[in-house]
This record gives C-alpha cells, sequence and structure tokens, in this order.
C-alpha cells in the first residue's frame, strides 16, 4: 500500500463532517441565520485550529461547501473554545471575523494575502501581542489603510465618500513574545524599521518584496536572527555587508525573479565567500535567479571528474569549498550554477532535472506562484519527454499548488496540463484511490474558476484518464453540470466540444437510473439535442454528432421520463433530418435507433410514435445492412413494441398492420443467428415483457430471438442475466402456448 493511501484520520473525518454539518453537530441557529454554539461543548485548542483551519481549507477548495457569515463568531469565547494557531487566507477573512476572535491567547496567527482586512484588524492584533510568537501578514496589502471620512462635506462624499489612509503611527510595542514575522510584500509607504524596533528577540524576518535602502537596522537582532529572507528586494553593497554581520543565521534567502524587474545587483564570488567565512551556521541558502558577475565554478577538466559528490571539498562552485558540512537546502532555481556536477546540498533547487525541479515547486508553492507556474512547467517537460521516478511526489505538489492558487491562470494552465500526463495510464499502478480522487477534485476546481481554453481543454483531457463513471461516481452531478456548462457556451472550441461530448456520453453509459434522471433534470437531453441541432446546420456528421446520439441512447435506456423529454424537444424532427442528411453513416443510424428502441419501450409514449411518416422509416429501415444487423434489429426492436399494442392501436392506413409484419418476419429470417453484437444490455426486462403475450407472435420473435442471440454468444454475461430475471419459466411457458409459431418454439426450446 502506498503512503499517500492511508485512510484519513478520524479526526480529519469528524473535523470535515461537522463542518459541512454544523447545525446538526456544534451549532444550532439563532433567529434563523446566526450560528450558535451548543451550550454544553468544550473543545481544546487541538480540536478548535483544526476546525478554523479546515474550514478555511473547504471554503477556499470546495465549491460545494457555503461559508458561513458567523463562523468565526463560534470561537469568541475562550471558555468554551480555545485558538492557538491558525492560517487564515484570502478573501475568506474579514475585519469583523478577526474581531470575533480578539480574546483568544493566539500563539501562532498566518494571515495570507487577506486583501480585505484592514488597519481596523492592525488594532485586533493588539489583542494578541502578549501572546503571540509567530505573526504572518503576507500579502495582505490594505492591513496598513484606515478608512477617512472628510468631515462636512456633503457632495465630495456621494462622489468619494472614503480615502484609503495608510496608518503612520502602528508599532509592535507590545508584542513582547514575538519571535517570527512575515511582512512579506508589504505596501510601500510603512516605515520598516520604526514597526520593528520595539522587538527585541526577532529569530526570523520575512521582508519578500520589499524596497529598502538601509537595512542597517536588522544588526540590532545579530544575536537572535536565525532566518532572514528578502526575496525580490534589490540589493546593494552595504545589504551584502549588513547580512555578513548576522551571525547566527541558519536560514538566509536572497533569492529574487529574474523576470520581474531589473536590478543592478550582480552577484560575485566575493559575496559567497563573505557568507561562507562569516556565517558559519548556514544550512539553508537561496540565490535563486541571481546573474553570476564572474565565473564562479572550478575549470571543466576537474568539476568532472568523479561521482557526484555533497562534500564540500570537492564542490564544482568555488566559494563552497570553505563550508563546514554540506548545506541542507540551496536554492539555485534559473541560475548557470545548477547544472554542475558537484554541489555541496542535500536539496537543491533548479532546473537541471526533476529532482531539482520538484524541490522547486516544494520550496515556492506558498509565496511565489510567479516561480512555482514556471517550475511546473518543467515538470510538464519532463512528464512528457521522459518518465517520472518520483510520481506521486510530483503529483502532491501539483495538487497543493492547483489548491493553493485557484484564481492564478498561470498556474492552472501549466499544472493541469501536468496533471494530464501524471495520470495517463503508465502511471496508473502507482496511484491510490485517495490520490486520484484528490486529482478530480482539483480539476473541477479549475474547470469552475476558469472559462479559459487551456485550462477548459487540460481539465477534460485528464478527465479522460480515468474510469469512467466508476472514477468520477463521488462527484457526479457536479461533474455533469461543468460539462454540460461547456456545452452550452455560445461560442466553442472544436476540440474542448468533442471531449467534453465524449466524457458525457461515458458518464451515462452503465450507471443506474436514478444518476440518468438527475442528470436529465439538468438539461442533458436538451443539451445534446441542440449540439446535434448545429451540426445539421453545418452539414456535418462528425463524432461530436455521433456522441451525441450515443449519449441519448445512454441516457434514455430504462429512464422514461428522459424519453417524453427527447419526443417534447422535437427529436424525432431531428431523427428524421439526420437520416435524410447522412444516409450512408452506418453509427449514426444504429445510435439513433437504439435510442428509438429505449423510446418505443415505453407505452406511455407509443402513440407518439404512430405516424405513416414514422412507420414507413422504421419499416424500411428494416431492410438496412448498416452496421450488420443493428440498425434493422433495433428497426425491428422498436415496431415489436408498437405490435405488442394490438390491431386497435394501429391508427394509421398506410402501411397496413400485416405488411410490417411480414417485412418484420423476413427481417429476422435474414440475420445470422450467431451475429456478434455492438450493444450492451444491462437488463432483459423490456424483452422479456414480450414473451408472455399472444397478440403479436412476431414480437414474441424477435424477442425470443434476441435472447438466444445474446446467450450463445455471450453465455458467461447474459446466462446469468436471463436466470436472475426470471426468464426461464417465461421461456417455458411460451413453449405451451398455442398462438406462438413453431419457429419460435423451437428457438426458445
Amino acid at each position: 500500500r502506498m503512503a499517500s493511501d492511508s485512510p484519513e484520520s478520524l479526526m480529519t473525518l469528524c473535523t470535515d463532517f461537522c463542518l459541512r454539518n454544523l447545525e446538526g453537530t456544534l451549532c444550532y441557529l439563532l433567529d434563523n441565520e446566526t450560528l450558535r454554539l451548543h451550550p454544553d461543548i468544550f473543545l481544546p485548542s487541538e480540536i478548535c485550529d483544526k476546525l478554523v483551519n479546515e474550514y478555511v481549507e473547504l471554503v477556499k477548495t470546495d465549491s460545494i461547501f457555503e461559508p458561513h457569515e458567523s463562523f468565526f463568531t463560534l470561537f469568541s469565547d475562550p471558555r468554551s473554545t480555545r485558538l492557538a494557531r491558525i492560517h487564515l487566507r484570502e478573501q475568506i477573512v474579514q475585519d469583523q471575523d478577526l474581531e470575533a476572535i480578539r480574546k483568544q491567547d493566539l500563539v501562532e496567527l498566518y494571515l495570507t494575502n487577506c486583501e480585505k482586512l484592514t488597519a481596523k484588524s492592525l488594532q485586533t492584533l493588539v489583542s494578541f501581542s502578549h501572546t503571540l510568537i509567530s505573526l504572518s501578514l503576507f500579502g495582505c496589502c490594505n492591513i496598513f489603510y484606515e478608512e477617512e471620512n472628510p468631515g462636512g462635506c456633503e457632495d465630495d462624499c456621494l462622489v468619494n465618500p472614503t480615502r484609503q489612509v495608510l496608518v503612520k503611527d502602528f508599532t509592535f510595542e507590545g508584542f513582547s513574545r514575538l519571535r517570527f514575522l512575515n511582512l512579506g510584500r508589504l505596501i510601500e509607504g510603512v516605515n520598516v524599521e520604526t514597526l520593528l524596533r520595539p522587538l527585541a528577540s526577532l529569530a526570523a524576518l520575512d521582508l519578500s518584496g520589499i524596497q529598502l535602502s538601509d537595512v542597517g537596522f536588522l544588526t540590532q537582532w545579530k544575536d537572535t536572527l536565525v532566518s532572514l529572507v528578502l526575496y525580490n528586494m534589490d540589493l546593494s553593497e552595504e545589504h551584502i555587508q549588513v547580512i555578513a554581520q548576522l551571525r547566527k543565521l541558519r536560514h538566509l534567502d536572497i533569492s529574487r525573479d529574474h523576470l520581474s524587474s531589473y536590478y543592478k545587483f550582480k552577484l560575485t564570488r566575493r559575496v559567497l565567500n563573505l557568507f561562507v567565512e562569516n556565517l558559519v551556521n548556514l544550512s539553508s541558502l537561496d540565490i535563486s535567479g541571481h546573474t553570476m558577475l564572474e565565473n564562479c565554478t572550478i575549470p571543466s577538466m576537474e568539476e568532472k571528474m568523479g561521482q557526484t559528490s555533497i562534500e564540500p571539498a570537492k564542490s564544482s562552485i568555488a566559494p563552497f569549498r570553505g563550508l563546514k558540512r554540506p548545506l541542507q537546502f540551496l536554492g539555485l532555481f534559473e541560475t548557470s550554477l545548477c547544472r554542475l556536477t558537484h554541489i555541496p546540498a542535500y536539496k537543491v533547487s533548479g532546473d537541471k532535472n526533476e529532482e531539482q525541479v520538484l524541490n522547486a515547486i516544494e520550496a515556492y508553492t506558498e509565496h511565489r506562484p510567479e516561480i512555482t507556474s514556471r517550475a511546473i512547467n518543467l515538470l510538464f517537460d519532463i512528464a512528457r519527454i521522459e518518465r517520472c521516478s518520483q510520481l506521486l511526489r510530483a503529483l502532491q505538489l501539483v495538487i497543493t499548488a492547483l489548491k493553493c492558487h485557484k484564481d492564478d491562470k498561470n498556474i492552472q494552465v501549466t499544472g493541469s496540463a501536468a496533471l494530464f500526463y501524471l495520470t495517463n495510464s503508465e502511471y496508473r499502478m502507482e496511484q491510490s484511490v485517495k490520490l486520484r480522487r484528490q486529482v478530480i477534485q482539483v480539476v473541477l476546481n479549475g474547470m469552475e474558476s476558469y472559462q479559459e481554453v487551456t485550462v477548459q481543454r487540460n481539465c477534460c483531457l485528464t478527465l479522460c484518464n480515468f474510469s469512467i463513471p466508476e472514477e468520477l461516481e463521488f462527484q457526479y452531478r457536479r461533474v455533469n453540470e461543468l460539462l454540460l456548462n461547456i456545452l452550452n457556451q455560445s461560442r466553442q472550441d472544436e476540440s474542448i466540444q468533442r471531449i467534453a461530448v465524449h466524457l458525457c456520453n461515458a458518464l451515462v453509459c452503465q450507471v443506474d437510473n436514478d444518476h440518468k434522471e438527475a442528470v436529465g433534470k439538468m438539461g442533458f437531453v436538451m443539451t445534446m439535442l441542440k449540439l446535434i441541432q448545429k451540426k445539421l446546420a453545418d452539414k456535418t456528421c462528425d463524432q461530436v454528432m455521433e456522441f451525441s446520439w450515443s449519449a441519448l441512447w445512454n441516457i434514455t435506456d430504462e429512464t422514461p421520463d428522459n424519453c417524453e423529454m427527447f419526443l417534447n424537444y422535437s427529436g424525432m424532427k431531428l431523427f428524421l433530418e439526420c437520416l435524410k442528411e447522412f444516409p450512408e453513416k452506418q453509427e449514426l443510424h444504429r445510435n439513433m435507433l437504439g435510442l428509438l428502441g429505449n423510446v418505443a419501450e415505453v407505452k406511455e409514449l407509443r402513440p407518439q410514435l404512430m405516424t405513416s411518416q414514422f412507420i414507413s422509416v422504421f419499416s424500411n429501415l428494416l431492410e438496412s445492412k448498416a452496421d450488420g444487423i443493428e440498425v434493422s434489429y433495433n428497426a425491428c426492436g422498436v415496431l415489436s413494441h408498437i405490435m405488442f399494442d394490438g390491431p386497435e392501436a394501429w391508427g394509421i392506413c398506410e402501411p397496413h398492420r400485416e405488411e410490417v409484419v411480414k417485412r418484420m418476419w423476413a427481417a429476422i429470417q435474414s440475420w445470422d443467428i450467431n451475429s456478434r453484437r455492438n450493444i450492451n444490455y444491462r437488463s432483459f426486462e423490456p424483452i422479456l415483457r414480450l414473451l408472455p403475450q399472444g397478440i403479436s407472435p412476431v414480437s414474441q420473435h424477435w424477442a425470443t430471438w434476441a435472447l438466444y442471440n445474446l446467450v450463445s454468444v455471450y453465455p458467461d454475461k447474459y446466462c446469468p442475466l436471463l436466470i436472475k430475471e426470471g426468464g426461464i419459466p417465461l421461456l417455458k411457458d411460451m413453449i405451451k402456448m398455442a398462438s406462438a409459431r413453431q419457429e419460435t418454439k423451437e428457438m426458445a426450446r
């Protein structure tokens, strides 16, 4: 069993269940709108933290999950619910949510890209100041803005009622326990030095994407700072000199996105030497995206020699020969150094091979989607051209990136393309049910969030790698809705249309009738008929046309409601037009007649088939040699059900009933009893009902022929079905019937 295949913990299952059923479990509704915790509930932080963090995850990644306005108020009273470590993201969190939990003694608060938070939340943060150890405000671009209402203006207020004003006077005064702080992508204009000065002993600081010309103030923590991240900060000689004084550093990240803007700074041998000499505790260094001003590598002859080694003494990068021990992590993504042979680190991010690319995706997904999308693009090439050796890890990382950046177009395009190659058949054996379900979830998320052609195509293609309908059963409604949505768009990409119709067809093949009814109610029949109508107008009979009829054949199988819809939406008119426009298309004829066989099985709908035009068409198709016997067989099936209603139901003058019966006998006698079949029966019930009757011997004969052919050509499949559905006694009784024809009895015997 694979590592990723272990079942979810009981804790996770319970958390998920409670969140999806808050009213039925932990809460009741006050005045039909506000959630309130039951008074006898007391939950420790281990449970509350998980509830909050899972809630955020569900709102973000599960489109069916409804967020609750008053969710955070459930945690307002620390006497009944305790929170300690919570991770909140994006638009899910607003000022009033943080305000609701202000009495909690939070130890860790991560706010990532929470763009709706304003300076009101800065004041709320002060409530946590005495307990907070870790704080992230990464990407909270409005948290230093407050709304200012210019006093006493009448007209201007209507035009511009609120002005955003930068808060200048907030500092971390009183946050005595704060050790870990992430201010990544902080808004310009905030004085970082003043903001941080009150913090006595910072251990980790992230200033990603902030431009500071003077970082001298960092030396106030030179005895405590072990981690410093300056991603995308434009560096200078002064910065380097300050960094070299932070001798306790274990993790230093000065990487940059080499596409984002022009940087004057270039890395030199001297700078790397300075880091190695001064930062003796360094175990992790990231210099991704930097241009090396001079050659830092050792001569190539020496470089190529011997087995790949991570020993500093053999390092291909000269300055790193001075390291006391290999680094735990070295970031070299989008630098030339990652392609060298001897790199003194256990983990390297780069673009040389699968391992380096996966390390890059792992390291940068959370906060650097711009880098991650390029790394996933490299993984896509590896999966497409070579074979992935760390498949499970690759899949997990891509799933995480797609979940984390649901609204990032680049990641959705590259991620969905990579998933297509990572889930194809050659990797199938290595994947667990749980993992494949996670793939389906993120693919459907992508289809929901993006109407963009490339994403839609990639997602549809990826779904084709799954066994349908079995593997999609757990998201049955949702996947059908999404596909119908694609097919109902006015402007359509041909290739997506073809894949989507194929998937729709596969989804309604071999599923229970309640599934078919549900999909019918979603507008499935109407959508397929519209596609057929469009193709007819263009005079093209392609895969879309054939799949659409095939899908209608499948969805009407033993589902009277859908058969009725087909008739109500002018299905018969389209049937006749297609027959006339495409007289040579055998597959098409077979699919159309299979569908009409389903309609004819419904007693209440048969009168609608009782017109001279339809009966003549069905009679003429008895002679068809299209697709072996299939078209003739299905036409005869339709007529057998109509005959079963007796002479009094024959409400037309032309053609005569006897004449049609004669043609039916002739057709059945012309078929080879050992014909291999292009048809799939889930039940014999519609055929068996034609046996115990004397009103139409020809219908009885057609039914007996059908059973005889199927059980003799495919005994393993159809003998058990015939026995299970009570066919044997029906055949025995029929042999005794006077009205049955001799040849029918012979066959039955």
